[in-house]
């Protein structure tokens, strides 16, 4: 059945479809125009860094990042296992080798206890992910990097907007990127961001990210480049949801909170914390089902009753292609994690009713799996 209550939807509720009308009208519907740059600079404020660059995906955006930094054959590049794949297929886009690290059970982000046992002298960069909307604990991170000399890369395409220690993710790696894809909290649609405090990197993404040609000289290209950039009708969708952000984020926040006091007495789930440092965006309201308890026969439940959920990413070290990397490590929390965490509808439009009608579901659902 079609569900009721869909995991995710983008909410659009301020100046998209003026803005998109105007590039209509205007001719500029392509990869130049006035809001890519307004979208670009209001981006970098917003993230508090002093260059932001538009890409036309995620994906796209964890691949600039790289090459820039000059990412290439023979190097090892530090990824949490429980992260989208994109994170790990930016890696072999390169030429390197992901070397996959578990998560922490506090935060599910990668666990920076475990970080230095992953170095070789081949560790070029990490990788940090901020799960589901929740930071990394970033200074104990960037203490171990500036210790042996790597990059951070922040990967913030589930965390638009969330604060570690007041800062905004973004702000703390050498190098940082995000996705706008339609589920997330800011979306263009498609797009993507790469952000950074470097001039030098900033110069080199958007030289590749426009096929290589030199800013100076139109047409000549000292280096292979890649088309990888946005369109102007996507900025300007992109620029209309950051200037909502507050709202998108204030949202994400409600429904996320809602779904804790509203399950926080049922046996059998407890949803992602957030840490005294930390300004959870939430993303996805993330939850995790005690063991026996199955989390396909959940998810089944409630599609029965027409609501949408997501399993938790499969670990990187399960997938085919990255097997063989890892076969001799053991990943136990995020292997538990993905094994019984479960993404609730988290739409920005989603009302307290919504919300009720989900808990009451999950409770009874709950309620009928224990006593089995």
């Amino acid at each position: 059945m079609k569900p009721t209550i869909p995991v995710a939807a983008p909410a659009l509720i301020g100046n998209e479809k003026k803005y998109v009308m105007d590039c209509l009208d205007s001719n500029w519907i392509s990869s130049n125009g006035q809001y890519i740059e307004r979208f670009e600079a209001a981006f970098a404020e917003f993230c508090g860094v002093k260059h932001a660059l538009s890409c036309s995906n995620g994906t796209v955006a964890l691949h600039l990042a790289l090459l820039a930094l000059g990412i290439g054959p023979g190097d090892e590049v530090i990824v949490p296992t429980l992260t989208y794949v994109a994170t790990a297929n930016a890696v072999l886009y390169c030429g390197a080798k992901p070397v996959f690290i578990d998560s922490e059970p506090e935060t599910w982000n990668l666990n920076p206890a475990l970080l230095e046992k992953c170095i070789t002298p081949r560790t070029k960069a990490v990788i940090v992910v901020h799960i589901y909307g929740h930071p990394a604990n970033m200074n104990v991170i960037m203490n171990v990097a500036e210790k042996h000399d790597l990059f951070v890369v922040e990967d913030a395409a589930e965390a638009h907007g969330a604060e570690y220690q007041g800062k905004r993710v973004g702000s703390m790696g050498h190098i940082s990127t995000f996705s706008f894809y339609g589920n997330k909290i800011i979306t263009t649609g498609e797009g993507g961001m790469v952000v950074t405090n470097d001039g030098a990197l900033a110069a080199k993404i958007r030289q590749l990210k426009g096929q290589g040609m030199d800013p100076n000289r139109r047409y000549w290209f000292p280096v292979v480049g890649y088309n990888y950039r946005m369109t102007n009708i996507e900025a300007a969708i992109g620029l209309a949801q950051l200037e909502k952000a507050d709202w998108h984020i204030a949202q994400r926040r409600r429904i996320a909170n809602e779904y804790i006091q509203s399950l926080k007495d049922v046996p059998g789930i407890s949803f992602q914390p957030e840490k005294p440092w930390a300004r959870n965006v939430y993303w996805m309201s993330s939850a995790v089902l005690d063991e026996g308890i199955s989390r396909d026969a959940v998810m089944k439940s409630l599609s029965e009753a027409g609501i949408e959920t997501r399993p938790f990413f499969y670990p990187l070290h399960t997938l085919p292609m990255y097997q063989e990397l890892s076969k001799e490590q053991s990943f136990p929390v995020a292997e538990w994690l993905g094994a019984q965490g479960i993404n609730m509808p988290s739409s920005a439009s989603l009302s307290t009713e919504d919300i009720t009608f989900v808990c009451g579901h999950v409770a009874k659902i709950l309620a009928l799996l224990s006593r089995k």
